[in-house]
């Protein structure tokens, strides 16, 4: 069969490129084209856009940049049309998929949604599109298969988080300082800026106002290859480094993490290491935002379990004497100790085994 996938960020990257690995180990004969990023195209496939031509942060930043978004919709159109895939697969990047879902839909073409829009928190009203267009659709939370069934009335299919997998399946690198240059001689604390180029632009040199404070620190930077290494070059610390594309061995090796809200949230949770989730965009993406985001939390830590475990410095807040201040608190062994007992929660919600086998298998029946 051949099978459409369309993904926007570097998470979806990851969990795509799982993906179509188990699809081709059921499928043989599987024809593959995606939009993605480096971990997908390793998996195999024709790849149509990369990811770092896709990713935008913020209401404010989508809006100016609406033309290339609506040239790459029509892009996606006719490319679906030309290739006539027999599966369509989205996974996350709603404001672009199920734009998209909904015309195939209405072309005939079967949709299979990987990791739902986030109506639960905003754009509850997204539920008409994703009932009409969507065939099969796949939660990666727990409470979100409950607020589908019992709110909506919609059938949805979970098998765990994807994450659970990827991290189980890490192999520690043990000679990761030595490989990188970097002396062991101080705690590491770990730079989580983002994936994308708006969010490293903003994010990064806030995190980089505080080390200066703390010289008995080393601080790391985890740089992915989408973002221009430019953006990492804001001027020289003794001790400060920048690893690329090596997340999960830097957060092996940290002590405390500072991170972009998102994904890298929930993976420093599950590798145990304390952190604040900071975030900050536009002051008119916030403002809007604020108007229809439904949730008290941010972070996927305190959303997941429901209470305030780790420190949220979002937009004003976020600022070099409250990172100082929220840093200084997370260094206490108390404070730390109590993070860490509530990880071990999240990890039992979310584990189940062989998620994406059964994801590939049920897209493949």
């Amino acid at each position: 069969m051949k099978y459409y996938i369309i993904v926007g960020e570097a998470s979806g990257d990851l969990y795509g490129s799982r993906l179509i690995t188990e699809i081709k180990s059921l499928d043989k004969n599987a024809k593959i084209r995606f939009w993605g990023g480096d971990k997908m195209i390793l998996s195999g496939g024709t790849i149509v856009k990369h990811i770092r031509e896709l990713a935008f942060m913020g209401f404010y930043e989508v809006i100016i940049n609406l033309n290339k978004i609506f040239s790459n919709i029509s892009l996606c159109k006719r490319d679906i049309i030309e290739f006539n895939p027999d599966k369509i697969i989205y996974i996350d990047y709603p404001g672009f998929n199920l734009r998209i879902c909904d015309w195939a839909k209405k072309k005939g073409f079967k949709n299979y949604y990987y990791v739902s829009p986030q109506i639960w928190a905003w754009k509850e009203g997204r539920i008409k599109k994703i009932k009409r267009s969507i065939d099969k659709l796949f939660v990666i939370f727990p409470f979100e298969k409950k607020y589908y069934s019992e709110k909506h009335k919609m059938e949805t299919f979970y098998f765990g988080h994807p994450l659970i997998e990827v991290i189980n399946s890490y192999k520690s690198n043990t000679s990761f300082f030595k490989e990188n240059s970097i002396p062991s001689n101080k705690p590491v604390v770990a730079f989580l800026p983002g994936s994308r180029i708006q969010e490293v632009k903003t994010m990064l040199p806030i995190f980089l106002s505080i080390i200066s404070n703390y010289p008995d620190y080393n601080f790391i930077i985890a740089g992915v290859n989408n973002v221009n290494p430019k953006l990492y070059d804001l001027g020289s610390h003794p001790n400060l480094f920048i690893v690329y594309n090596k997340t999960y061995d830097l957060l092996t090796n940290s002590f405390a993490a500072i991170v972009t809200s998102g994904t890298a949230s929930l993976e420093c949770s599950l590798f145990k290491v304390p952190q604040i989730v900071c975030y900050k965009t536009s002051f008119l993406s916030f403002f809007i935002g604020k108007l229809f985001v439904k949730i008290r939390h941010i972070s996927l830590v305190n959303i997941i379990l429901e209470k305030d475990i780790i420190k949220e410095l979002i937009q004003d807040d976020l600022n070099k004497q409250n990172l100082s201040y929220e840093f200084n608190k997370l260094c206490k062994e108390e404070k730390r100790l109590k993070i860490i007992q509530e990880y071990s929660k999240i990890y039992d919600l979310l584990s189940v085994k062989d998620t994406t086998k059964k994801i590939a298998s049920s897209i493949f029946s």
